[in-house]
């Protein structure tokens, strides 16, 4: 109460329009130190010699595939520490560790033992399957990778003589749906989840793993929208410029 008391005696002893300069003044000083608080800024990656060959969308579609990877890493993370005991499961001495080795596999798409050499969506099935006994957040992450990766004709990088299958890119997005789906419903042999993900409880709300799994679902639902337009829009500009060339054409003018 001091504060306004002592701005009331400060106005009471200016003119009229001096006194509405100072509200206005103490109102605007008010709204700064309400501003937002910075979350950061966006930063572009350096530039390579590699871009020379690549598209506006090879680009777009390459920087989309590393950040759904490190979205799937960042899940790991998470999930290895709201279950520790998966990590512990496999050779790691350390979270950190295991993330690790989860990582080198993932880029470099190395086989991952546990799931006896299945690859893609049958890797999945594998690692989200209640009887499986080993890593079981290694296992999910690094066959829904696979998947990703398989749905996008197996590569990481995308160049000028490259192309896509936008159903191939539909249904890779279905397929987290539907494993994040199963993963919230199935449970062990105990009744337990079979990991730990989200969660809503009287603690709180915890529902990080959702928004990741959100973003890898959107980015992969807008490379297959937009791969879809571009042929659709190539067509278009193919009629246009047949059509276009018969009537748009300079008259003389004298």
């Amino acid at each position: 109460m001091r504060g306004p008391f002592l701005l009331l005696l400060l106005l009471r002893g200016l003119p009229g329009r001096w006194a509405g300069v100072a509200v206005s003044c103490c109102v605007l000083a008010g709204c700064a130190s309400n501003a937002p608080t910075p979350r950061g800024e966006v930063k572009g990656a350096p530039t390579h010699a590699a871009e020379l060959a690549q598209s506006d969308a090879n680009r777009m579609a390459t920087l989309a595939m590393q950040e759904n990877l490190e979205g799937l890493l960042r899940l790991a993370d998470k999930l290895y520490r709201r279950n520790p005991a998966e990590w512990r499961k496999g050779t790691a001495t350390s979270r950190e560790q295991a993330l690790e080795q989860l990582r080198t596999a993932v880029l470099q798409r190395q086989p991952w033992a546990p799931l006896q050499g299945r690859r893609d969506i049958a890797a999945m099935a594998l690692a989200l399957a209640p009887e499986f006994a080993g890593d079981r957040v290694a296992a999910f992450i690094h066959a829904t990778a696979d998947m990703i990766i398989t749905a996008h004709g197996g590569k990481t990088e995308f160049f000028l003589l490259d192309g896509m299958d936008a159903q191939h890119l539909y249904n890779a997005a279905r397929n987290v749906e539907t494993a994040v789906w199963l993963l919230a419903q199935r449970r062990n042999a105990q009744g337990q989840p079979l990991l730990l993900a989200d969660e809503i409880g009287a603690q709180g709300r915890n529902l990080s793993f959702e928004r990741e799994f959100g973003k890898i679902i959107a980015r992969l639902d807008l490379l297959a929208a937009f791969t879809t337009e571009k042929y659709r829009r190539a067509a278009i500009s193919y009629v246009q410029g047949i059509v276009g060339g018969t009537f748009l054409q300079f008259l003389p003018v004298r």
